[in-house]
């Protein structure tokens, strides 16, 4: 029997935005995004074999037996958006935190009152792990409808050896159960657990002694995070832990400069991947930032959620920087959870060009995974791309949010629809 062909053409759009020139560090402007009109997206399995003209590339898929779906309705086509960082593994909810936000408290002030992520903690550690796979499945499958293919889920609400197990080994079994691609993070740095009665270096030794081979062993994550800051931990405390997870292969990532500027120097000195919020980051930061390989990413949902400003965009592009903007989807400082409609705002405040948000979403926060293989529409990359109703890329970032891309495709097979292709 004739075996089924490997190929798919997909076209044409009214616009397809490759990505694919466009540069991973500094500014970019609009005029480098060079909409290809009637484009089209040959895939190969799961990869992307070819992208280009809609007309050129029916002349190749005639060639090799490609199956087609070819489309009648307007369409911009666009990578998948890629979240770089985010809290979705937990139970409960803070709104009691954000009320008192609201009536003027800080968050430091309702974290030593007994609210903050340790009552996120205590709320996540009376879930079970069958609970908590089940949540972070609803919250990636609703981020996957709203166009994010890949999605980094932090642990952090479990801080004990057991409980940190729980929460990672949710959400590898969450992500084999849903189509989007979970990346986890062990951050069982994420604070001091009030329940331990050691000192902040014992307690991350235990970690660094007892968890992390775990992780390595079962697979868990590749990922180790943590938060520097005060009332978490400081550069000189983390140091110990981070060289032993540097030592047993484990990529690094802080949570940097949210509060007070000195985690980013810390990310710089441990050759961290990404240093993420900034929102704190002054001219030192940003220059040093700039001159380094690690990538800064923009937590715009928890500016929104605590009231502060932005981390500075715009300056650490100026400067030369990446930047990769995530969503920080978490109980606490940003419920919202929305990728897209806080990129969008971010834009609005720090006067970001359209192209340096879409970067922002895909390329550039796929190089704070360290994920080479996607965020791009160009050969030998992931299938993975959104298509949006309408014929410019423009009405994406100026309805903030409210425009959803009718179809999702990841891996080369169309996993959301809301208008099935032919």
């Amino acid at each position: 029997m004739p075996t089924e062909s490997p190929f798919l053409l997909i076209g044409p759009f009214r616009q397809l935005l490759s990505l694919a020139d466009l540069p991973d560090r500094g500014p970019i402007s609009d005029g480098a995004l060079r909409p290809l009109p009637e484009g089209g997206l040959l895939l190969r399995g799961e990869q992307i074999y070819r992208a280009g003209p809609f007309g050129e590339l029916m002349k190749e898929a005639r060639a090799l037996a490609a199956s087609v779906v070819e489309l009648t309705d307007d369409f911009v086509a666009l990578p998948g958006w890629v979240d770089a960082h985010t809290h979705l593994c937990f139970a409960g909810s803070r709104a009691r935190d954000y009320a008192l936000r609201n009536a003027g408290q800080t968050y430091l002030e309702i974290a030593q009152a007994g609210g903050g992520i340790w009552d996120s903690v205590q709320q996540t550690r009376q879930a079970t792990q069958q609970e908590l796979v089940e949540l972070t499945i609803q919250r990636a499958n609703r981020h996957l409808r709203n166009g994010v293919t890949t999605i980094e889920v932090k642990s952090g609400y479990g801080l004990s050896v057991a409980e940190e197990l729980k929460q990672l080994r949710a959400i590898k079994a969450a992500g084999q159960q849903v189509a989007a691609d979970l990346i986890g993070t062990c951050l069982a740095a994420h604070t001091l657990p009030r329940d331990y009665s050691g000192t902040p270096e014992a307690y991350l030794a235990e970690m660094a002694e007892l968890l992390l081979p775990v992780l390595r062993e079962e697979g868990l994550a590749h990922r180790v995070d943590a938060f520097l800051e005060q009332g978490a931990f400081s550069a000189e405390q983390i140091a110990p832990y981070f060289a032993e997870a540097h030592r047993l292969g484990f990529q690094l990532t802080v949570h940097a400069d949210q509060f007070h500027p000195f985690g980013s120097r810390a990310a710089v000195a441990f050759g961290a991947l990404s240093a993420d919020h900034l929102e704190a980051s002054g001219p030192a930061e940003i220059q040093m930032l700039a001159r380094s390989s690690v990538v800064p990413v923009a937590l715009p949902g928890a500016s929104l959620g605590l009231g502060c400003a932005f981390a500075p965009a715009r300056r650490l592009l100026d400067a030369g920087a990446s930047l990769a903007i995530a969503s920080d989807w978490n109980p606490g400082s940003a419920p919202m959870g929305d990728l897209l409609a806080q990129a969008a705002i971010l834009g609005t405040f720090e006067k970001l060009t359209a192209a340096e948000v879409l970067a922002g979403i895909t390329y550039r926060a796929a190089g704070a995974l360290g994920c080479a293989d996607r965020g791009r529409l160009q050969p030998g990359l992931l299938a993975d791309f959104l298509l949006f109703p309408g014929r410019s890329y423009q009405e994406i970032l100026y309805q903030q949010g409210q425009l959803k891309p009718a179809q999702v495709w990841k891996r080369g097979k169309c996993v959301h629809s809301s208008t099935r292709p032919a």
